[in-house]
């Protein structure tokens, strides 16, 4: 599916720490228009314009994404980031900005949560616990 080699866990990471200090509003990147979630990241594989352009098909993020949406100009837009299914793309058409870096700091925390937890069950498991017991006798 993707050829990203970053890890997703550390990908998400950077882009909450990208968006906590300011990011999406540092108008010194391009101040003639308005930055785009994901793709003014440093965490896309095109944020590197000197680079040429990979396809998103090859971004680990594209695991996020709906299988039913993989196929989009811009799949990432399409990530859910909430239980009422409202996405970037969503944002875009319907909400403000405020909104949507709310709702997009939201995801990013309960997507790091889970991965670390995922992780960590993977990692550790449930203990084993084995005893070596004899029957005493009581009398």
């Amino acid at each position: 599916m993707s050829n990203d080699k970053r890890d997703l866990l550390t990908m998400l990471k950077a882009e909450l720490e990208f968006v906590e200090k300011g990011g999406y509003r540092n108008t010194n990147l391009s101040a003639w228009r308005p930055q785009f979630i994901f793709q003014d990241s440093p965490t896309c594989l095109n944020f590197d314009s000197t680079q040429p352009p990979s396809p998103c098909s090859d971004c680990a993020m594209l695991q996020l994404v709906p299988p039913d949406q993989r196929s989009r100009k811009v799949p990432c837009r399409y990530i859910p980031l909430n239980e009422q299914g409202e996405t970037i793309e969503s944002f875009y058409r319907s909400g403000t900005r405020d909104e949507l870096e709310s709702a997009l700091r939201k995801w990013l925390v309960t997507a790091i949560q889970h991965l670390e937890k995922s992780r960590h069950s993977a990692n550790c498991g449930e203990p084993e616990i084995h005893v070596r017991a004899k029957a005493m006798r009581v009398d």
